[in-house]
C-alpha cells in the first residue's frame, strides 16, 4: 500500500515540481535588470523566491523523507532524467512539448530555459539518489517504532 500511495504522490508532484520551479524561475528573471544590476519588480522577486524555495523544500522532504516510499522520488526523476535525455537526442521536439500543451507564455518560458540549461538533469540525479537505499524500499516491521536520529 505504502507503494502505491508513493506512486500516486510521485505522479501528482512531477508536475508541481516541473511547473513550479519553470514558472518561478520566469517570473524571477523577469523581475530584474542584470544589465543596470536592479531588482525592477520586488514583489515579483519575492513571489518567484518564495516558490523556487517551496519547491526546493518539497524536493529537499522527498530526497530525505525515510518513510516515503522511493517511488515518490523515482517518478519525477526518471520524467526529468527523460525529458533531459530527451533534449539531448532531438531538442526541436522535446522544446516544442509546451506549445503543444498551450502552456502558458511565462511557464514554457522557464520549462525551456530549466531544461536547456540542465537543471532539469541535475533535479532528477538529485531525486534518482534515494531510490538507491534499501531501507526505503522495505517498510517497517509490524510493532517497530520508527528510527530516532
Amino acid at each position: 500500500m505504502r507503494h502505491a500511495a508513493g506512486l500516486l504522490l510521485g505522479i501528482l508532484l512531477t508536475p508541481a515540481l516541473l511547473a513550479g520551479a519553470a514558472w518561478g524561475y520566469a517570473q524571477a528573471a523577469a523581475s530584474f535588470d542584470g544589465g543596470d544590476r536592479v531588482i525592477t519588480d520586488h514583489t515579483r522577486g519575492y513571489g518567484a523566491f518564495a516558490l523556487m524555495a517551496a519547491v526546493g523544500l518539497v524536493a529537499g522532504v522527498i530526497i530525505v523523507a525515510r518513510w516515503a516510499s522511493p517511488l515518490v522520488s523515482l517518478v519525477p526523476a526518471l520524467t526529468l532524467i527523460g525529458l533531459s535525455a530527451g533534449f539531448l537526442a532531438d531538442p526541436g521536439t522535446v522544446l516544442g512539448w509546451p506549445a503543444r500543451v498551450h502552456a502558458p507564455d511565462d511557464l514554457d518560458f522557464g520549462l525551456r530555459i530549466l531544461l536547456g540549461s540542465g537543471v532539469d538533469a541535475m533535479l532528477g540525479f538529485a531525486l534518482l539518489v534515494p531510490t538507491w537505499a534499501p531501507r526505503r524500499w522495505g517498510g517497517r516491521e509490524r510493532g517497530e517504532l520508527p528510527a530516532e536520529y
